[in-house]
């Protein structure tokens, strides 16, 4: 199968290529690898996947893996209505998984024109391309953002979503509807994707445990916000990576108890337990083997004290959430020091 992974040089689609190349499919990855972080750690993942950055750092150029012989790259916005349909034309894909977007909660309330112009302009331009090459399954990244304030946990698919507190939720939630939209008219079978605090190696560095442990690292207080009272559903970037191939696997029907249907699905992917953040510091604190020093603050705009998936319908499918967040955190803080230990030579 010939699979388009966009945000390939990101977190969770620099690990979803190195999986699906491991189970033999093509794949095509993109990313128009701007700088809201820092663009060498993104250099460094397609390194990883065997794409240097001499030929990755140029627009519109599709260049092979020197390692991966199933796998090729392209720096490209989604937003381009000239290429994007070009690259769709020129490789004929199956599926198309868009983890591509403009990240960040906090970041949206001083740049929005940047979540307008990829999260929303991007993505009407993936779904045109999906509705004019016939695409048979568009897999997307939303968020657990998208639940804003809601009290009712766990959080469910089935719950309002109608109230999001930042512009990067409003995205979200303006995909999922857009998505419904061209599942309805065109018949093109959607999955949204909820992630829920996803964290690991190669994570991003604007992200809680990134924070934390280069601060604690270097002697450094950290922030803790709502003066600690927070817990998250954080969910370890095997499970991410698992429980989307299910979802892969699993297309929604058009058909349903002999009748047509919308072929348009929403799913949890999380952990399906809250951690306080004060058990997630102390397993911070534990494998660097240092305490941190700790300011605490109010809630910062746009946040929410908890989120909690419920995975009930992903379990149903198979998925299962196996790692717990002492083992994940020790995972992340040996891959931190390794690669900061490289980069520092």
């Amino acid at each position: 199968m010939k699979i388009l992974i966009t945000g390939a040089a990101g977190f969770i689609g620099f690990h979803l290529c190195k999986k699906l190349i491991e189970q033999n499919h093509e794949v095509v990855g993109l990313d128009n690898i701007n700088d809201y972080y820092e663009i060498e750690l993104k250099y460094a993942r397609l390194k990883e996947l065997g794409v240097f950055k001499e030929e990755a750092e140029q627009y519109n150029n599709l260049v092979k893996s020197k390692s991966l012989k199933e796998l090729s790259f392209v720096r490209m916005n989604l937003e381009d209505r000239e290429h994007l349909p070009m690259l769709f034309k020129q490789e004929k894909f199956d599926v198309v998984c868009n983890l591509a977007a403009q990240a960040g909660v906090r970041y949206s309330l001083e740049n929005p024109n940047a979540y307008v112009d990829s999260n929303i302009v991007g993505f009407l331009n993936l779904l045109e391309c999906c509705r004019n090459y016939k695409i048979k399954h568009l897999l997307y990244a939303s968020s657990s953002s998208v639940y804003g304030k809601n009290e009712k946990t766990p959080f469910s698919v089935t719950d309002s979503v109608d109230h999001p507190i930042s512009l990067y939720a409003a995205t979200k939630k303006s995909n999922e509807l857009m998505a419904y939209t061209y599942s309805h008219l065109f018949n093109i079978p959607t999955t949204g994707l909820r992630f829920f605090t996803v964290y690991g190696p190669w994570g991003r560095p604007d992200m809680a445990l990134f924070l934390f442990t280069k601060a604690i690292s270097q002697g450094e207080p950290i922030k803790v916000f709502n003066h600690g009272k927070m817990s998250r559903d954080f969910t370890y970037i095997d499970d991410i990576i698992n429980g989307i191939e299910i979802v892969f696997k699993n297309p929604p029907n058009t058909i349903k108890n002999n009748q047509n249907t919308t072929p348009y699905r929403l799913c949890n992917i999380g952990n399906g337990r809250p951690e306080s953040l004060g058990d997630f510091i102390k397993a911070i604190e534990s494998s660097l083997g240092r305490e941190a020093e700790k300011e605490y603050l109010p809630m910062q705009p746009g946040d929410v004290p908890r989120t909690w998936a419920d995975v009930s319908e992903l379990e149903q499918m198979g998925y299962k959430s196996s790692v717990r967040i002492e083992e994940g955190i020790q995972k992340f803080v040996e891959w931190y020091k390794a690669y900061y230990k490289t980069e520092n030579k």
